[in-house]
């Protein structure tokens, strides 16, 4: 294995950082994700229960968005929704059945709606 492939594991330099896994540089200089504005694009709104022992969740997929305006987005679902959700790789979670809600609010915000499975 060449040394540039090796990780390092510890480091006693009070300097060290990590290089960026993608570019390989420090600091990193990959292009930063952007928003896309609400009016180009479409959500796709589910309902899922598999491996989480039979509660029901609605999923929202689809979207691009920045960290940060996810979680503004998922703070004003729960909100409207009265209830507990998260961001888990790119996918809101918004606990229970609240897809006709989520769906209002999200048309209110200016996005376009997709119901996905049954």
């Amino acid at each position: 294995m060449p040394i540039d492939e090796r990780p390092t594991v510890y480091s006693t330099d009070p300097n060290f950082t990590r290089r960026c896994p993608r570019c390989q540089s420090d600091p990193c200089r990959c292009p930063r994700p952007k928003s896309l504005p609400p009016q180009q694009q479409v959500a796709a709104i589910s309902r899922d229960r598999k491996g989480r022992g039979g509660k029901t969740v609605t999923l929202i997929r689809e979207l691009q968005l920045t960290p940060d305006d996810m979680k503004a987005l998922v703070k004003e679902l729960k909100q409207s929704c009265g209830t507990g959700g998260t961001v888990k790789e790119g996918v809101i979670e918004i606990q229970g059945d609240h897809r006709t809600q989520i769906a209002e609010k999200l048309k209110s915000l200016g996005y376009k709606i997709k119901f996905v499975g049954g």
